[in-house]
């Protein structure tokens, strides 16, 4: 008995080295670098919370991966625009997309959106410049993922 109680005390302490490198690695050693879309095209519920929480979606990731590690883009068409429309008077949505635009999150506004519902990205919108503008939301989320983003939908 002595014998297998010696081999299974080496397996267990073993598997927990295994165990507590795999936990011990930083996160850019765990995850690597990432490309990845954010797609939002939705409203933003009661309270804006489903923005609020697409953009905590958004910053948690960064937390976990290292900013350094991460191409972010937020491609906004249809009702998704709602959330720049919301961030004018909205100090807290305001405060998320200025912080993730401060970590070079890329937002990506639909010309589609803009032109068919009648919205000035200068007047209507938090700020949005002319760079920040796309020709069609569906279509660059093809092109993003064509060039290897991983697309998630918040």
């Amino acid at each position: 008995m002595g014998r297998y109680a010696t081999l299974t005390t080496c397996i267990v302490a073993a598997i927990g080295m295994l165990f507590a490198t795999a936990t011990d690695l930083s996160a850019g050693e765990r995850y690597g670098k990432q490309k990845v879309v954010y797609h939002i095209n939705y409203n933003g519920g009661d309270d804006d919370k489903m923005y609020r929480g697409a953009m905590r979606n958004i910053q948690n990731h960064i937390n976990a991966v290292g900013a350094e590690n991460m191409d972010i883009k937020v491609v906004l068409h249809g009702n998704g625009l709602g959330l720049l429309m919301s961030a004018k008077e909205n100090l807290t949505l305001q405060g998320a997309v200025a912080n993730l635009k401060s970590q070079d999150v890329g937002f990506h506004v639909c010309a589609n959106t803009l032109n068919g519902r009648k919205i000035s990205y200068d007047d209507d919108l938090f700020d949005v410049f002319e760079e920040d503008i796309v020709p069609s939301g569906v279509a660059e989320l093809s092109r993003l993922q064509q060039m290897g983003y991983t697309y998630i939908k918040p």
